[in-house]
């Protein structure tokens, strides 16, 4: 506890990094007290009564309220979060994987990448508006009687303000990034799961003073506190672990100074895709209720939407471990690129021992790539669908959430890679870092 407190004082020491956590905060201040703006022609005492009579909202609807803070009940501004922006990366994604015009820009450095963020702004809005007409759909048809004003009106409504609040929730992503620590898309996410942590973790415990559960006792709760323990920790195992190949750089000799002639090594994660494939997969199972809101009358939307909807159901599990690993090879494919590593590697003069430099050592870089990203794929799949696995043990739907999942890794993910950037910011000043008998994963010494 002596080396964090010390490290939490080095923190306030440097003046650009105080500045950052500060602007972070901030923003992630002004992003909560978004949340809860109510939609213009929405009465909210009706809307909080009807919530109150109708307490155990969940499913696919409940997720996603996770994700947005609590926004999308309370038929916030802010009610379609970030998500839309995230449907729309991905979709920009797979059309770079497939469409040539793309992929150029992707090979055209710092312009290229500016002009991919642009499209995926123009595509969020898009997506924004879409859902929106969906979310103005399924609100009247849930809470008709805490709309004041007429329906077509209200849709009108929902879809300035709703895409006006998205935007805004892209912005201030893009600002934390930018200007703070972290990155903002993945905080803000992160900031509407903790609002629901205490009061999930409060209704979990044994009844004291007719609060919490009267049908457990304080050794289940003990129990289910260590499994969540054991989960964390193979998450942040497995989110840090490395396969490290042997590099050898010959030795070269300029003027009168020798270079070169040491072993490096060149580490490839295990997951490499990091929290993106559970973001991008979450997206993902959110289309068919989407289309589903659009198609009241249909029966097979209905049963679509009704069969993914349900998180803690087998279809949803089903589907959402297989496009869990699906995206972790895929993510990882955008991500790490074997032939960029083979070229670096042979231009600075290093060579794998046993390897030839050029095509067989991306060959090869891409096979260890390969294996090691099957355990970590059919890993991130597993604990993404354990709340379903831990709420059939008993565990109540909204403790469960946070049990494994979606909540899990990217609580997970997104405060390694935050500590990680922190961390950096005081190696370069050399002071030391949270951990000295460890590392976050990024440290060198």
């Amino acid at each position: 506890m002596a080396s964090v407190a010390e490290s939490i004082r080095n923190i306030w020491k440097i003046h650009e990094l105080r500045q950052r956590i500060l602007y972070t905060l901030g923003l992630l201040v002004v992003y909560r007290l978004g949340s809860y703006v109510t939609l213009p022609g929405v009465d909210a005492i009706a809307l909080q009564e009807l919530a109150n009579a109708n307490p155990n909202q969940g499913g696919l609807f409940g997720l996603f309220d996770l994700f947005v803070g609590g926004a999308f009940f309370r038929a916030g501004v802010f009610a379609l979060g970030i998500m839309p922006y995230i449907t729309a990366s991905i979709i920009i994604q797979l059309l770079g994987a497939v469409w040539a015009p793309i992929q150029k820009l992707q090979r055209e450095g710092e312009d290229g990448r500016r002009k991919i963020t642009q499209w995926t702004r123009y595509g969020t809005i898009g997506i924004t508006a879409l859902q929106s007409i969906g979310y103005a759909i399924n609100l009247q048809a849930t809470s008709g009687q805490a709309i004041v004003i007429p329906e077509w009106a209200f849709t009108v409504v929902c879809v300035i303000c709703l895409t006006a609040g998205t935007t805004f929730v892209m912005w201030l992503g893009e600002r934390i990034t930018e200007k703070g620590i972290g990155n903002g898309i993945s905080l803000v996410i992160m900031i509407g799961i903790i609002a629901f942590l205490p009061q999930s973790l409060l209704n979990e415990l044994p009844q004291i003073g007719g609060v919490g559960r009267a049908d457990t006792n304080i050794f289940i709760f003990l129990i289910e506190i260590a499994a969540l323990f054991i989960v964390t920790a193979g998450v942040v195992f497995v989110t840090q672990g490395t396969r490290r190949i042997p590099v050898q750089y010959a030795k070269r000799v300029v003027g009168r100074k020798q270079f070169g002639g040491t072993t490096q090594y060149l580490p490839l994660r295990v997951n490499a895709a990091g929290v993106m494939p559970i973001i991008f997969a979450q997206s993902i199972m959110f289309i068919p209720s989407t289309i589903a809101s659009f198609f009241q009358e249909s029966t097979f939307w209905q049963t679509v939407g009704t069969a993914t909807g349900d998180i803690f159901g087998f279809w949803y599990s089903a589907i959402f471990f297989v496009i869990c690993v699906f995206f972790t090879y895929f993510y990882t494919a955008i991500a790490v690129n074997p032939q960029e590593m083979a070229d670096t590697m042979k231009r600075q003069g290093g060579f794998i021992p046993g390897v030839r430099p050029g095509r067989q050592t991306s060959e090869f870089i891409d096979t260890i790539l390969t294996r090691i990203t099957l355990p970590g794929a059919l890993f991130i799949g597993f604990v993404a669908i354990l709340p379903a696995i831990a709420a059939q043990f008993g565990v109540q739907q909204g403790f469960a959430q946070f049990f494994g999942g979606t909540s899990l890794l990217i609580l997970v993910g997104v405060t390694l890679d935050t500590l990680q950037q922190i961390e950096s910011h005081l190696l370069m000043r050399h002071y030391d870092g949270f951990m000295k008998t460890g590392r976050v994963r990024g440290r060198r010494r």
